[in-house]
């Protein structure tokens, strides 16, 4: 079987409130809704039964949200009923995901931004290659203590020559 680099689809995000997380996600980054908030039951259903075999038996009712990115990534909100916040919001020693990442040129008015939406700032915005390349990234948090990072440029260019 040949092996190709496969493309991305959607990171998943359990969010405290439906409404306020796509209010947060559409007015900072301008992501678009494309599935309006929907109620999902435990019950025999093809997504009901989908649930099931994700989230095994012990889930009653869970709501979601489907939005999307400008370049077609999409970002899948659950509201599931007495969600609980993690007290340590970025546990990176665990194994799993500690954070996604997105990409803005503007990182200083993003960040703005995310403040004035009631998200927080976690660093200073600092540069990869100081004083050589305008490469920066900055640590965030929205609302809902959900980390993620900001990157000026893309992926590839700013690891494209060894950032170390």
């Amino acid at each position: 079987m040949h092996t190709y680099p496969r493309t991305f689809s959607h990171i998943g995000l359990s969010v405290p409130k439906l409404e306020d997380a796509i209010k947060f996600y559409t007015e900072v980054f301008g992501w678009y809704t494309i599935v309006e908030p929907t109620e999902v039951k435990n019950d025999d259903s093809p997504v009901g039964q989908m649930c099931r075999d994700a989230f095994g038996d012990e889930w009653s009712t869970l709501r979601i949200s489907h939005l999307s990115t400008g370049d077609r990534i999409g970002m899948e909100l659950f509201e599931f009923p007495g969600n609980e916040q993690p007290e340590n919001k970025m546990p990176y020693w665990k194994t799993g995901l500690f954070h996604y990442c997105i990409q803005d040129p503007d990182i200083e008015g993003l960040v703005e931004k995310i403040k004035k939406h009631g998200g927080k700032q976690r660093m200073p915005i600092r540069e990869y290659y100081p004083d050589e390349k305008p490469y920066r990234m900055v640590y965030v948090e929205d609302p809902f203590g959900i980390v993620f990072e900001i990157y000026s440029h893309s992926y590839e260019l700013t690891y494209s020559e060894n950032a170390y």
